[in-house]
């Protein structure tokens, strides 16, 4: 009776060991499987996100140089007319982030900082320059500095860097829907994130 009372409590041992071991796995597994999908999703979404615009702009240029004093001053101008392509991206592949399969966390450490990039066209009207004052590389460099200066305000006034945030926050909401449908949290800065009107305030 006791060897079947002891048979009885090893086999039980061993179905509970075995059925442990095998959840360990498959927990395991799905954790796995988990992190390669998110880490997939990442990669998805690793593209330049990429807003455009066109913005146009007349420059009056003008320089004045004394010559011999005050006496004679010789004087130079020129009419601008630029016409810029301009485009906003936020480079994905760019996101610091770190997965955390134990405690079902993906920690997005820091975000890409805006890239904008200016391509001016420049043309040239009215351009007059005294003999001793004439048009050098250093007048075409200050018109191009003193352009995209002006350009550069026109840009942060305009909707062209919001609707580039905006583009940024949908491949977020991509990320968040994928994590929360997992059972998985998404996490920003040490916050966790559980809908897209936070995700925006990590925006401002």
């Amino acid at each position: 009776m006791k060897k079947i009372l002891l048979g009885a409590v090893i086999a039980l041992a061993s179905v509970f060991v075995y059925k442990s071991c095998t959840e360990d796995r498959t927990q395991r597994s799905i954790l796995e499987e988990n992190s390669m999908l998110i880490q997939e999703e990442l990669r998805n979404v690793s593209k330049l996100v990429v807003t455009e615009g066109h913005f146009a702009e007349v420059y009056n240029y003008k320089d004045s140089k004394e010559l011999f004093g005050p006496l004679v001053t010789a004087h130079k101008k020129a009419l601008v007319v630029v016409n810029a392509d301009v485009s906003v991206a936020f480079d994905m592949s760019k996101i610091d982030y770190e997965v955390d399969q134990e405690n079902k966390l993906l920690s997005i450490i820091q975000l890409p900082e805006p890239e904008i990039a200016i391509n001016p066209d420049f043309e040239y009207y009215d351009v007059s320059a005294d003999y001793l004052n004439p048009f050098n590389a250093s007048d075409h460099n200050a018109i191009k500095r003193s352009v995209n200066k002006s350009l550069m305000k026109k840009i942060e006034a305009s909707s062209l860097r919001s609707n580039a945030e905006n583009r940024l926050l949908s491949e977020l909401s991509r990320i968040l829907v994928l994590t929360n449908s997992m059972g998985w949290t998404l996490v920003y800065k040490n916050t966790p994130v559980e809908n897209t009107e936070q995700l925006k305030t990590f925006l401002d």
